[in-house]
């Protein structure tokens, strides 16, 4: 069903509104806020992989000027599309759409990290790392460099808030991922569970990279931006891993860290 959209206060597009706002779309969804329990995707690739991965979509909200080319899309979603003016869009969403959709979905409940993890051999572990952005590209480069599952700490941000989502090109939908208890507690079950707890840090006391043995389950961990992991959760590890640089250069972004230390540590 097609429904065209006058005017952003249209309460039949609430939960689209003010996506730039990053601290009330926290609240709203959020435990116990309006929209707890949904996520929105941005961009027709992201929508795919949502629904390639089995989310239930609630509706999509489209660029009357793109209708025609996003006529397939709308064959697979299956649910309300909403229509409305590029000007009433913006009005809406807070922000230029310049990918022309956007699509609201239900969240699939977490599961017992367990079940995320059996039968995976290389996870990551994400601790406080409270960038959408980083948290995005660390789903999509877990996705190209075979990373079975991510694990993230309760103080790791929303991997399907809109810009995370949007950095992962949507594999944040695809990777198998699951809440782990705060860290370093939470590392006791990934090692019962058989995994070696490999630390990332820049560290000049870690071993290097270069030398780990990549055979086995292992398990990633990688801290925020600045502060790094918590000297209690390295202290947890197995082994402290650092990625040589070069003189001069004393870190690497944690997106960018993920991603060497996927490559050098997967097959």
């Amino acid at each position: 069903m097609i429904e065209q959209i006058e005017h952003a206060a249209d309460p039949r597009i609430g939960e689209y509104t003010g996506l730039r706002d990053f601290a009330l779309r926290l609240r709203r969804e959020g435990p116990g806020g309006d929209l707890a329990g949904v996520f929105i995707a941005e961009g027709a690739p992201v929508i795919e992989r949502a629904i390639a991965a089995r989310y239930s979509m609630r509706s999509l909200l489209l660029d009357a000027q793109r209708y025609d080319r996003y006529g397939p899309l709308l064959n697979q979603a299956g649910a309300t599309t909403f229509v409305a003016a590029r000007e009433v869009l913006e009005a809406i969403t807070g922000f230029n759409v310049h990918r022309g959709v956007l699509a609201c979905f239900e969240r699939k409940p977490l599961e017992p990290v367990e079940t995320v993890i059996a039968g995976a051999r290389k996870i990551a572990i994400l601790e406080s790392i409270n960038n959408h952005t980083n948290v995005g590209a660390i789903f999509r480069c877990a996705a190209a460099l075979s990373i079975d599952a991510v694990l993230l700490c309760p103080f790791t941000c929303d991997p399907l808030y809109r810009r995370a989502l949007r950095v992962s090109m949507g594999h944040a939908l695809a990777i198998p991922h699951t809440r782990v208890d705060r860290l370093p507690d939470g590392l006791a079950i990934v090692k019962q569970l058989g995994f070696r707890t490999l630390a990332l840090t820049p560290s000049l006391d870690a071993v290097s990279i270069r030398t780990v043995d990549r055979s086995g389950k292992l398990a990633l961990i990688f801290g925020a931006e600045g502060e790094g992991l918590t000297e209690q959760t390295m202290a947890a590890a197995h082994l402290r891993v650092r990625i040589p640089l070069a003189d001069g250069i004393d870190s690497l972004n944690v997106g960018a860290a993920a991603a060497v230390a996927f490559y050098a540590l997967g097959g």
